[in-house]
């Protein structure tokens, strides 16, 4: 019976970094995206995010992003540069062709920065990709 269960693999969905200037502060800050480089919509997209190191962990945060178009993304929440020292999850899970999805995104310690920045899919700018 356990041969009968169907997981399926989230492709060509990503968690990305971008450090961005913000108007409202007057100063760049790291935001995270939820990237959709399918062909399709994703449905009842939720993400949960937290870091941890050693025994130091960040308060849980859960965001609901609703539906993001194919080729489209959404911003998930504004990174603290103290942050950036933790290992940093996302759990994303959404609806596509009928099926429940999940994938977790890890961005490892100190893996944020400007000399890891590289080129994004979709949003065409430069940030770090989850692994």
């Amino acid at each position: 019976m356990k041969k009968d269960i169907e997981i399926p693999i989230a492709k060509n969905v990503h968690v990305a970094i971008i450090h961005e200037w913000n108007d409202e502060f007057l100063e760049k800050n790291w935001n995270a995206y939820l990237i959709n480089d399918r062909d399709s919509k994703i449905e009842a997209v939720i993400a949960v995010s937290n870091g941890y190191e050693g025994d130091r962990k960040t308060s849980t945060m859960r965001h609901g992003l609703g539906d993001i178009p194919a080729k489209g993304f959404r911003k998930i929440e504004i990174l603290h540069e103290d942050i950036l020292a933790f290992n940093n999850e996302f759990f994303v899970t959404f609806f596509a062709d009928d099926k429940l999805y999940e994938k977790r995104f890890l961005f490892e310690k100190y893996s944020i920065s400007e000399s890891n920045l590289g080129p994004i899919p979709v949003m065409e700018m430069e940030g770090v990709l989850a692994k």
